[in-house]
C-alpha cells in the first residue's frame, strides 16, 4: 500500500517533497499592462483615457497628442510597442485610439500575438487573453480579408466593363489618335523625334512608343 506525503507536504512531478506553505507563496510571473492613449488634435484632452488606463492597472502609459489615427508611424505608439515584452498586455481606451485602418489594426494585433503579447480595449470589451477576445480578433481578420477580396473583385469588374465601353485603362494617353497621325506625317517629312516631341510638348520616348505601336 502506497503512502502519500504527510499532511502539509506536497510532492512535485520528480517526487521531490516541499512544504504546502512554500508552494502557496510561489506565483506565476505576470506581465505588465502598458497603456497607450492618443488624441487627434492638441485642443483635446487625454484625461478620460488616462484615468481609464490607470484604473485597469497600467504601470506605464505612452501618449500621442495631435496625431491622426490614420498614421501608422507615431512616436508614442512606436515607443509603446517597443517597450512590450512577452507576457505583457497593451491596453487602449478604445480600438480607434490604436488606429483607424482595419488592415493596420489587424497587422498590429497579429504582431503582438506573435510576440506573446496580449491586447485589451477597455470600451470595446476586447481582451485577447480570453477566448472571446481571440474569437473577436479572428473575426476581424476574416472581415479584413473579405473586404480586400470585395474591393479587388469590384475593381476588376469595373475595369472590364470600362474596356467593353472602349474606355482606356491605365495612365492617361498624352497623344490622341490625330496627334499620332500628324506625328507620322512629320516623320515622313524627315522631321526629327525631338522636333515632333516639342510640337506636342511630350518626351521624345512618348513619340517613339506611339509610332512603334502603329508599326505593330
Amino acid at each position: 500500500m502506497s503512502v502519500g506525503p504527510p499532511e502539509g507536504v506536497l510532492a512535485d512531478s520528480a517526487g521531490n517533497k516541499t512544504s504546502d506553505k512554500e508552494v502557496r507563496h510561489i506565483e506565476p510571473p505576470k506581465g505588465k499592462r502598458i497603456g497607450y492613449a492618443r488624441i487627434s488634435t492638441t485642443d483635446q484632452t487625454l484625461a478620460l483615457q488616462l484615468d481609464a488606463l490607470d484604473q485597469v492597472g497600467c504601470t506605464r502609459i505612452y501618449k500621442d497628442r495631435g496625431v491622426s489615427g490614420a498614421k501608422i508611424q507615431r512616436p508614442g505608439l512606436d515607443k509603446a510597442l517597443g517597450s512590450l515584452k512577452s507576457g505583457d498586455v497593451l491596453v487602449v481606451w478604445k480600438l480607434d485610439r490604436l488606429g483607424r485602418s482595419l488592415p493596420h489594426l489587424i497587422q498590429t494585433l497579429r504582431n503582438l500575438m506573435d510576440r506573446n503579447i496580449g491586447f485589451c480595449s477597455i470600451q470595446d470589451a476586447i481582451d485577447t487573453a480570453t477566448a472571446g477576445g481571440r474569437l473577436y480578433f479572428h473575426i476581424m481578420g476574416a472581415l479584413a480579408e473579405f473586404e480586400t477580396d470585395l474591393i479587388s473583385e469590384r475593381t476588376k469588374a469595373g475595369m472590364e466593363a470600362a474596356r467593353k465601353r472602349g474606355v482606356h485603362i491605365g495612365r492617361p494617353r498624352k497623344l490622341s489618335s490625330s496627334d499620332i497621325t500628324q506625328a507620322q506625317f512629320m516623320l515622313r517629312e524627315h522631321k526629327g523625334i525631338q522636333t515632333i516631341a516639342g510640337k506636342f510638348n511630350v518626351h521624345p520616348r512618348t513619340i517613339e512608343r506611339a509610332l512603334n505601336l502603329i508599326k505593330l
